[in-house]
């Protein structure tokens, strides 16, 4: 008798197994450049397509002199606020793209593997344009590097160091990079990249002591190619859920099983916030990658980002 998907799949059980293992997937997840905590969880669980995150500005001032005949001047402490939206999305496949899993010992496992890694791909994809809409807002300019257009145009460690200077005193707080693969080549050429061992004695790229990413999502256009840095906890991550996230259909006249999978989160760039609308319910790609839905709010050293566009 055929397996079908809805033999092996029980949602209670696939739906926390595919977030966990999404998360375990993702190379920036396990890099530390997103973060996840069950603050955004909630957030993303708290209905509406935009969430408010408050935030304390930094204290300023000039400090004072203490004298027995004056008393100090309170200053005041004020608050700002972040925003980020709501991603909605869902996927759809056939029994016929997952026949080979459910011939697996443990199908809904491997089934869930296969979800898992498209979702852990999809939402670097999606990181992606959300790096380009967020430093594409008018007011990130200090947080962008662009020499494609000089004379010294190649990315190599000198002037990956002036990309590290736009964060001032804070660049040691950069920790991880992303780039293209073609970038990445070309530094392997040049000797540049290192490789050593994990915690978990799995082999990681650094690049100038920055954990080295690959991701042909980075945008290159004509020889031109962007890179970005990152610091821990750069792109904040929350998991929602959707009123239905996981279900299961069948075509009985096709003869087809059905497995849907609809997921709810937050991919958050920490401190550029979300000003813009979204044609449907949520925000496309396209929609995420311009620049005049972004403005940034936190100080330009507390973004722990910068956006480094070179050719090789």
């Amino acid at each position: 008798m055929k397996t079908k998907i809805s033999d092996v799949i029980v949602p209670e059980v696939f739906n926390p197994y595919v977030v966990q293992r999404t998360m375990k997937l993702s190379a920036l997840y396990n890099s530390g450049i997103i973060s996840n905590n069950p603050e955004l969880d909630k957030l993303a669980s708290s209905g509406g397509t935009t969430i408010n995150m408050p935030y304390w500005e930094d204290l300023d001032g000039e400090d004072e002199v203490l004298t027995d005949d004056g008393a100090l001047t309170p200053g005041k402490i004020t608050a700002g606020q972040d925003v980020a939206v709501l991603l909605m999305r869902g996927k759809a496949w056939s029994a016929n793209d997952l026949a080979k899993a459910l011939s697996g010992s443990d199908p809904m496992a491997a089934i869930g593997d296969l979800v898992a890694e498209y979702r852990a791909r999809r939402m670097q994809t999606t990181l992606i344009n959300v790096l380009n809409g967020a430093f594409g807002a008018e007011n990130m300019t200090n947080k962008v590097l662009d020499i494609s257009a000089k004379t010294a145009s190649a990315i190599n460690g000198e002037t990956f160091l002036d990309a590290l200077q736009l964060m001032g005193d804070a660049k040691d707080k950069l920790t991880g990079v992303i780039m293209h693969s073609a970038t990445e080549t070309q530094l392997r050429k040049n000797n540049l990249i290192q490789t050593e061992l994990d915690s978990n004695n799995k082999p990681i790229s650094l690049f100038m002591e920055k954990r080295v990413i690959v991701d042909d999502s980075c945008p290159y256009s004509d020889g031109t190619y962007t890179t970005y840095l990152f610091g821990q906890g750069a792109i904040g991550l929350g998991n929602g859920a959707a009123p239905v996230p996981t279900e299961t259909d069948r075509d009985s006249l096709a003869g087809d099983d059905i497995l849907i999978n609809r997921w709810h989160n937050i991919l958050h760039p920490r401190g550029v916030k979300w000003i813009g609308s979204a044609a449907g319910s949520s925000p496309t790609n396209a929609e995420l990658a311009i620049g005049t839905n972004w403005s940034r709010v936190y100080e330009d050293k507390a973004i722990r980002m910068v956006k480094f566009v070179h050719k090789l």
